[in-house]
């Protein structure tokens, strides 16, 4: 196991309520007539990266206007807004990491096993929600980062993983990834990494058939999850855990 890699929304962080909030605040703001209510919305999420979901409602919501040259263009001022009003919710440290998150870092910092980030999300969205709990430098403690600025193919194409995998110069069965949804799930299993998936409660509905685990979360010592391997022990995902697994994974496909 020589590295770990991220996806960060509904990954590092509960992000996908703060996410919704600052879409509608946008609308509002710019005079659309769109609400998103969760329901709406945990459908709206199979559509990966912000842009591309708004594209896709706008074809449902006016396929008359769905087509004009400014679209792009609207979609662009949209978006811009939307982050400004995301990045002054989870800012500062107004969402805080998942259990396990920080500490897993810090465990793999202190073994030198780089870690890094593949996601679809902008790179002020990573700022925003990263700034606080992992500092101002926090950029620093991650080996490779692939994000909507690096990458333009979304999950679940493995392009973004791809990208990551090139940067780490690491082969994909030597690393782990850590997802919370079926489409990034298939991203980092098309790119042959093996998956561990902490869904959300946008994502728990989805399948997770070719996940190395499925788990509430990592777990911390207060706050322990059940293991997915039959006769251990509840606990909490370690370092040294997670090298247990990832040898049965790779005795498992030898």
């Amino acid at each position: 196991m020589e590295a770990l890699i991220f996806d960060v929304d509904g990954t590092l962080a509960d992000t996908e309520s703060a996410h919704l909030q600052a879409f509608n605040a946008a609308f509002a703001e710019v005079g659309l007539d769109w609400y998103w209510d969760e329901a709406l919305y945990t459908r709206l999420l199979k559509v990966a990266g912000g842009k591309e979901r708004l594209l896709h409602y706008w074809h449902v919501a006016d396929l008359e206007c769905a087509d004009g040259a400014c679209i792009h263009d609207v979609i662009d001022a949209v978006h811009a807004v939307k982050t400004r009003h995301y990045a002054a919710r989870v800012g500062d440290g107004g969402l805080p990491l998942r259990p396990g998150i920080a500490r897993l870092i810090a465990e793999a910092e202190a073994a030198c096993i780089p870690v890094a980030i593949a996601t679809t999300t902008t790179p002020a969205n990573l700022d925003a929600l990263l700034r606080a709990p992992l500092g101002r430098d926090w950029r620093m403690r991650f080996a490779a980062i692939a994000d909507a600025d690096t990458t333009q193919v979304k999950k679940p194409a493995p392009d973004v993983y791809l990208d990551v995998l090139r940067q780490l110069g690491v082969q994909a069965a030597n690393c782990i990834a850590f997802e919370d949804s079926a489409n990034g799930l298939h991203a980092a299993r098309a790119a042959g990494v093996p998956t561990i998936v902490t869904p959300t409660a946008y994502t728990a509905h989805e399948t997770f058939e070719d996940a190395l685990a499925v788990l509430p979360h990592l777990g911390d010592p207060h706050a322990p999850v059940p293991s997915p391997v039959a006769g251990e022990a509840p606990g909490w995902v370690d370092l040294v855990t997670l090298r247990r697994w990832h040898r049965h994974t790779l005795a498992g496909t030898a």
